[in-house]
């Protein structure tokens, strides 16, 4: 029985999926001084997004606010994170890496972009621009994308 084409799409980007997990799981296992892989992305997520709203973490990854909550208050006993009011909503809270955060994600980061290089190496002339478009094309037609 033949497979179809979308299956196969829908397979090599679990596989790219599972790989890219796992890198990050052995990078934070060895950089993140002790974090997990959920407490590294909450780190990156507000590193790239700074002044951002635990809700906005919620929105963005799908997570329940217990959960979101959690993963906050865990870095900001560790002096990763901190909060500020939010000036639009005295319900809310901004969230901002510390310096030592900073200094964190970015060994990390170093990380990502070390297998980003390491998977795109093969692709010549405009390819990675191809694929970038391709991927966000991908994203885009997600249901229930933003």
């Amino acid at each position: 029985m033949t497979r179809p084409a979308d299956t196969d799409i829908l397979d090599l980007l679990s596989a790219l999926m599972h790989g890219m997990r796992r890198h990050t799981h052995t990078a934070v296992q060895t950089e993140g001084e002790g974090l997990g892989p959920m407490e590294a992305r909450c780190l990156n997520y507000f590193a790239h997004h700074d002044g951002h709203t635990q809700r906005d973490l919620v929105r963005h990854s799908g997570r329940d606010k217990a959960q979101i909550a959690r993963l906050v208050r865990a870095l900001m006993e560790r002096g990763l994170l901190v909060t500020t009011p939010d000036p639009d909503d005295a319900r809310s809270q901004q969230v901002h890496v510390t310096a030592e955060g900073r200094a964190l994600q970015r060994r990390l980061q170093q990380h990502r972009l070390k297998l980003e290089r390491t998977l795109t190496q093969r692709l010549q002339g405009n390819e990675k621009a191809q694929l970038l478009a391709l991927l966000g094309r991908l994203r885009d037609a997600m249901p229930g994308a933003e």
